[in-house]
């Protein structure tokens, strides 16, 4: 089939190539010209566009559009695309992290205009080229029916690796879940690791346990092998810091979980956590300790010292 892909970064990028090896066409645009020229070199089944409206005529009817775009820029994409002359019955995905809430929106408004709209979580990373990508759509049937033969190229596991979750909004629902779980269990194994770490009296290899683990374990995974791969370049991670930035799915997790009325207690620390790693000096660590020294005497160290908790 052929279609467009708006945004051309990391993502982006490396779905067009997935596409292409598949044997699609893709039409290539991105706000820096560049980017779909250089692509269009590398790829003799990609053509850049100039604009949006070279976009819209350099595909077929129906036309389906793949956004993967920051998702603050989404609105203003399907604007121009809309002002560009997208037609009844053509197809807009939005394959970045966005708002399931705002997705539903963006259905609702372009379904009054005869235009499909289908919400596409995205998972896997830089290294989706290569093996693959988790992919998790919403959408009508229809909609579905459009992408299918793509989503089946840059899905992992010889096009296992896509479904259909529901209506439009599903999609980045199933994602934004998706994304939570992933701050809980990065954030188990970084305990797990810092308690090893701290044990001295057994001198731990770090590097050799996560290799190890990484064999018949039962947290064995993916995660398990990027921390063996960054522990073998840099045995104490001496060249990281360790201020945690979030995307936005893990507050959209816990906020949803807050409406619903459901528990989850590990996620919603977990992105707690986050906002702890960038607070140098934190003063509720303060609070605490002057507690601590009121009530029960507790040596507590100055702040001039490197570690200013107990």
């Amino acid at each position: 089939m052929k279609l467009a892909m708006i945004g051309l970064g990391r993502m982006g990028g490396n779905m067009v190539r997935r596409l292409a090896a598949g044997g699609h066409g893709i039409v290539a645009y991105d706000v820096d010209a560049s980017a779909g020229k250089a692509l269009a070199a590398e790829l003799d089944s990609v053509s850049p566009a100039g604009d949006l409206s070279d976009v819209i005529a350099q595909l077929p009817s129906p036309r389906v559009i793949w956004v993967m775009v920051p998702h603050q820029f989404v609105d203003d994409t399907i604007s121009g695309l809309l002002a560009a002359g997208v037609e009844k019955g053509d197809l807009i995905i939005d394959g970045g992290n966005s708002n399931y809430k705002e997705g539903q929106r963006r259905g609702a408004e372009l379904a009054e205009k005869g235009i499909y709209f289908a919400d596409c979580g995205t998972s896997g990373g830089v290294w989706g080229l290569k093996n693959g990508y988790s992919l998790m759509i919403g959408g009508e049937d229809a909609a579905i029916a459009l992408i299918a033969p793509a989503l089946t190229t840059l899905a992992s596991n010889d096009g296992k690796g896509w479904g259909h979750v529901g209506p439009v909004g599903a999609g980045h629902f199933v994602k934004m879940v998706h994304n939570g779980i992933e701050y809980g269990m990065m954030q188990a194994f970084a305990e797990g690791f810092e308690l090893m770490q701290a044990k001295d009296e057994f001198d731990l290899d770090m590097h050799q346990i996560s290799r190890v683990w990484q064999h018949g374990s039962v947290v064995s995974s993916w995660l398990l092998d990027l921390t063996g791969d960054a522990l073998e370049a840099d045995g104490d991670l001496s060249s990281l810091s360790d201020w945690m930035d979030d995307s936005g799915e893990g507050r959209w997790t816990v906020n949803e979980s807050i409406d619903l009325g459901i528990p989850t207690p590990v996620l919603t620390l977990a992105l707690q956590m986050r906002f702890r790693s960038r607070q140098k000096d934190a003063f509720a660590g303060k609070i605490v300790n002057a507690q601590r020294a009121g009530f029960g005497g507790h040596a507590i160290k100055p702040v001039n010292q490197d570690d200013a908790s107990c």
